[in-house]
């Protein structure tokens, strides 16, 4: 077993320096200066091996404090004082784990280094997944182990709970990994955890309103509970584990997850036409679709007319959540008097929370993902659609339609703080209650400007439509960490509102002259 680990350690490896050194050569300016025999050369191997395992440490540790840190440490402050916050600490972190462990047991995501070994090299199958699957949950375990000390005993956690917690996750999993395995054995279905079923989902949404929304109201899993539930998912994880490790069919079942054509370049087709396929069942086949505009114009309606249910469909949802989550905001603040003093507080310094908030709202994504696979793979092998005035104009149509998609959610969030900032005690400055609507209007705006021009000037996709732009990749990547930076900054409302206002407007315009200047060379099919 232990041979099966060291030769699956180095063929992954070899695949994550193969694909950074392919990332790297994608990067303008830098992939020119970098010759395809960087593939070959043993020396640069070596030292990405060596970063590649620097990372493997890192990784063990990093997310997992980013993970308590971000998704149960902060949430614990915005609670009213009168919470307990070792049962609160305790009853998020027993349904996040409940969540984790149904969305990610590692052993069913089909990862391109397990097709390589157990398909194309005919790797032992048993061994391959044993050995890897009880090192993952190694790292499952001592990552979480000094994390879950340190936050749970400032939480007022005992140690003995917090030294159970590492162990707990990584019994949850292979409970959850025992119960897929039942599955396949009663009914031959494998479990993708790539594709999860839509009611699955619910029960993900169903779980995190019960984690973060109870202990809102002070109602939490008591102490006694939730150890007595780490108990029983622990001595279930010892069972489960001996079932994972007797298992005899785990080549029948990757081979069902992994192999369902006979190469990896198989499974990319088998995953576009998937893609594909689903898209057509939100696609409007009507006939009679028709428009009265001209040009670009009506190309653009049309377009939006057919792919209504893709583009406006999940808009209207996150604006009814929005709603939801308004109208529980304003009964919290209106039943508990700390609360109603927390948030009037911090609707006075904690704009740039919301930067991250609308960054989750924002269709910018998905938006050009679908005018891409729907459109402009197909356009772009026309000279016509790359002149410069077209690019312009479509690229404005388009950004009308990508702000009137943003706006719904960004009207209810920013109206909402406006409203939530009145009903708890108001301000002495009228001017706050406008530039609070129009600050996170101008977010929404930012966001579509951003994502239609990385888009237009950094294209990146494909003929078969895979995303292989790094550049893009760090952009979006950047705006993300962006983001997640300004959730932690108190800023004055009026003067990160103003700036907030200008910036976007800058921004605008900007945008515009680039896509104009240099759309034409860039906005392209990438080989």
């Amino acid at each position: 077993m232990l041979k099966a680990f060291r030769i699956s350690y180095f063929l992954q490896n070899t695949y994550r320096v193969n694909s950074m050194i392919y990332s790297l050569k994608q990067i303008p300016l830098i992939g020119r200066l970098l010759p395809s025999a960087l593939y070959g050369s043993r020396g640069l191997k070596c030292a990405v091996n060596g970063i590649s395992f620097l990372w493997e440490i890192l990784s063990a540790f990093l997310g997992k404090f980013l993970y308590l840190f971000l998704m149960v440490w902060l949430p614990l402050e915005l609670y009213p004082a009168g919470t307990t916050r070792s049962d609160a600490f305790l009853h998020i972190l027993v349904f996040l784990t409940v969540i984790g462990a149904m969305m990610n047991t590692w052993m069913f995501n089909p990862t391109n280094d397990k097709y390589y070994a157990m398909i194309l090299m005919r790797m032992d199958a048993r061994k391959y997944t044993l050995s890897n699957y009880i090192y993952a949950m190694m790292k499952f375990g001592v990552g979480f182990l000094p994390f879950s000390i340190l936050f749970g005993e400032r939480a007022g956690v005992p140690l003995v709970l917090c030294l159970l917690f590492p162990l707990f996750v990584v019994c949850a999993k292979m409970a959850f990994a025992l119960i897929a395995l039942k599955r396949y054995l009663r009914t031959g279905d494998c479990t993708n955890e790539n594709v999860l079923d839509r009611y699955l989902w619910i029960f993900v949404f169903v779980l995190l309103a019960i984690a973060y929304g109870l202990p809102a109201v002070s109602v939490t899993l008591p102490l006694q509970a939730a150890g007595i539930i780490f108990l029983l998912v622990i001595f279930s994880g010892i069972y489960s584990g001996t079932v994972i490790r007797s298992f005899p069919y785990y080549r029948e079942m990757y081979q069902q997850i992994l192999a369902q054509n006979r190469s990896a370049a198989d499974v990319q087709t088998q995953v576009r036409k998937a893609v594909r396929e689903q898209n057509q069942k939100y696609i409007s086949q009507e006939t009679d679709i028709k428009t009265r505009k001209k040009g670009f114009e009506a190309f653009h309606e049309l377009f939006v007319r057919r792919h209504r249910k893709i583009l406006w469909k999940p808009v209207k949802r996150t604006t009814g959540i929005c709603s939801c989550a308004l109208l529980g905001a304003l009964i919290a603040v209106r039943i508990s008097q700390p609360l109603e003093t927390a948030v009037n507080s911090m609707m006075m310094s904690a704009l740039p929370f919301f930067c991250f908030v609308m960054y989750m709202c924002n269709r910018g994504s998905i938006y050009t993902q679908v005018l891409f696979m729907n459109c402009d793979h197909s356009m772009l092998t026309y000279p016509f659609y790359k002149k410069p005035a077209f690019i312009l104009k479509l690229f404005q149509i388009r950004l009308r339609e990508l702000i009137k998609m943003n706006l719904p959610p960004a009207m209810v969030i920013g109206g909402g703080l406006a409203l939530l900032l009145y009903v708890t005690g108001g301000t002495d400055n009228v001017l706050n209650y406008p530039v609070l609507i129009l600050s996170v209007l101008g977010m929404s705006v930012f966001f579509s400007v951003h994502y239609l021009t990385c888009y237009y000037l950094l294209q990146p996709y494909n003929a078969y439509t895979d995303m292989v732009s790094t550049t893009y990749r760090l952009v979006t990547s950047g705006t993300y960490f962006v983001c997640l930076f300004l959730m932690r900054a108190e800023l004055d409302t009026m003067v990160f509102g103003s700036l907030t206002i200008l910036f976007c407007v800058g921004y605008c315009v900007t945008a515009c002259v680039l896509v104009y200047r240099l759309a034409a060379r860039t906005f392209r099919l990438r080989s």
